[in-house]
Formats: structure tokens, sequence, C-alpha cells
């Protein structure tokens, strides 16, 4: 069985980040990731909110962090951690065709994309029902597409989209946007976006492929439909914490203290799995570093004979 200092589950910004800060403290350190290299803001195509980039492409910031972590001395391996047990003050971590062993163990799992619930989402999901524009949105070149929500993540992709849509419906269930405000007025600017106000999808209709969507006004209690080639959903994350056995909110998110500790003595958490306030990349970095200098400090004491 291989052994490490600490297992850092996930390479979104807090894991990559507490992954560089443990293996510079002289920790062996392996970065687990199951899917996207970089987390969500792989899916990102442009951020212009992190400092020392006055715009940067999502996959590039990811690679980034990812190659600075691993130029420091970081192990990087593609695989699925089923789950973290305690073996005589040591972490097991399964992962499927084999486990691993740590001191200390590090989730920053990140969250992933809130579905809707209605009839036909479940159905069309890659026919015509998606949650990245980024990644899907090519196949709609010069056709109609409809993007659900209205915070920051809806509004940039619905830009995304438009340049290469015919058109694009934002469908929010309020009448304001809570996007950052220079988002709003590009959006606002563009000709092919369509809002559509007070409104929520109920359901996606189709036949081998999406078709339309029928929408519920909120306010006038009025059902609509819309022919579209093609959905994209923006109304919030839910943590990927299912796996793992640590004191969790009723939503999933980890409970942490100060130092980024959980329940399970040894393992940390940070970023958008944990129950923090703002899901930002500046934050994610912030939970990150104080996770990698946490389990620098608890590493150190285990070897000095400390608990």
């Amino acid at each position: 069985m291989e052994n490490y200092d600490v297992v850092v589950i996930g390479s979104g910004p807090a894991g990559l980040t507490s992954a560089i800060y443990a293996v510079r403290g002289g920790l062996s350190t392996l970065i687990v990731e199951k899917g996207l290299t970089g987390g969500q803001i792989a899916l990102t195509e442009n951020i212009e909110n992190y400092p020392g980039f006055e715009s940067i492409s999502g996959a590039a910031l990811a690679k980034k962090m990812l190659d600075q972590a691993k130029n420091q001395g970081a192990v990087f391996e593609l695989e699925e951690v089923k789950s973290i047990s305690a073996d005589n003050g040591k972490k097991i971590i399964d992962l499927g065709e084999k486990k691993v062993s740590a001191k200390a163990v590090v989730i920053a799992v990140g969250s992933n994309p809130r579905k809707l619930g209605v009839p036909g989402e479940k159905e069309f999901d890659g026919k015509g029902v998606h949650y990245c524009a980024l990644c899907d949105g090519f196949a709609y070149r010069n056709k109609v597409v409809a993007v659900l929500g209205g915070g920051d993540a809806a509004i940039k992709e619905a830009l995304y989209l438009a340049n290469t849509t015919k058109k694009v419906y934002v469908i929010h269930r309020r009448d304001e946007l809570r996007a950052e405000k220079g988002h709003q007025e590009q959006a606002f600017a563009k000709e092919n976006i369509e809002f559509i106000w007070d409104s929520v999808v109920t359901e996606f209709v189709g036949t081998k492929f999406l078709e339309k969507l029928k929408i519920h006004n909120v306010k006038t209690n009025k059902d609509s439909e819309i022919a579209v080639d093609g959905s994209f959903t923006y109304v919030g994350h839910l943590p990927a914490t299912n796996w793992v056995d640590v004191d969790k909110t009723e939503r999933g998110y980890i409970k942490v203290d100060k130092k980024m500790s959980t329940s399970m003595q040894g393992v940390f958490a940070c970023g958008d799995c944990t129950d923090g306030d703002i899901a930002q990349i500046a934050t994610s970095v912030g939970d990150g570093a104080i996770a990698g200098t946490s389990v620098i400090e608890y590493v150190q004491n285990l070897k000095n004979g400390k608990k």
C-alpha cells in the first residue's frame, strides 16, 4: 500500500492550494481527482475577478495551479475515492482498485450543478438539457437555446452562448438579476438575448431530443411554452459529499472549524464543499491555504508524538 503524509481529494482551487502548501511544508502529497482537472473553474470561459489576472480562461488558470502543485513535488492521480476510514491513527483512502494510506486528508471535492427535478429533465439530459455552455454550447451554433437562472454563472454563460447562437432566452424566477452589474449591462445590450422574468421551467418536452420548455409565471400563474433546441441550467450547486462520513449541514456541506478541521480527526475540508457563505475562486484559495497550513501542523505534531 502506498503511504503519504497527506492525500488531497479534489483538484479545484481549494484542493490545489492546500496541496501546494502541504508539499512546500515538506509533506509527501497525493492529489486525487475523479473527473475534471481544475474542478468547476475549468468550465468557465473567462475569469476577470481573480487577483493577478485581469482576464484568464478557467482552464488556463486551473492548469497553472495544477502545474505549480506538481512542480513543487505533489503526485497527481485520476481516481475516484470511494471512502475514508481510520486504521490505527492512519487514514485509509479507498480508490476502488487500490488503497492508499495517509496521516491526514484534505477533502476539496467542490459541488455539482443543482437540477430542477421536473419532468423530462432526466430523459433529455445530454439530449438538449445541459449544465455547461462551455462544454456543450458549440452544438447549438445558429440555434435557439435557453439559460435557466439569473446569477453570475447564468448570465456569463448566456453571453457566451449569444456569440454563436441565433437566440438566447434567459428564464429567471425573479424580476431582476443577481449577476454582477457589468455582466448584467452586457446581457441587456445583446440583441439576441431575451429575458423571461418571474418564471420557472416546469417541464422539458420533446421526442428524441429537447424541443420545447413549459414555463410557469410565478406572479400571474399563467403557463406558456417556448420552442428551443437546447437549455442550460444554472440554479446553484450541491456539495459532492455523500460518500464521506463526517458532520454536515442539512444540505450536505461539510462542517469545519476555523482551521478547516472536520469532525473526523486528521481530516480537513475546504472550498465549495464546506459550509461557507461565498463560493468564489479567491475564497476557495483562502480556504485551501488554511487547510494546507493546518495539515502541516497536524502531521508535524504526529511525527513529534503529539496529538
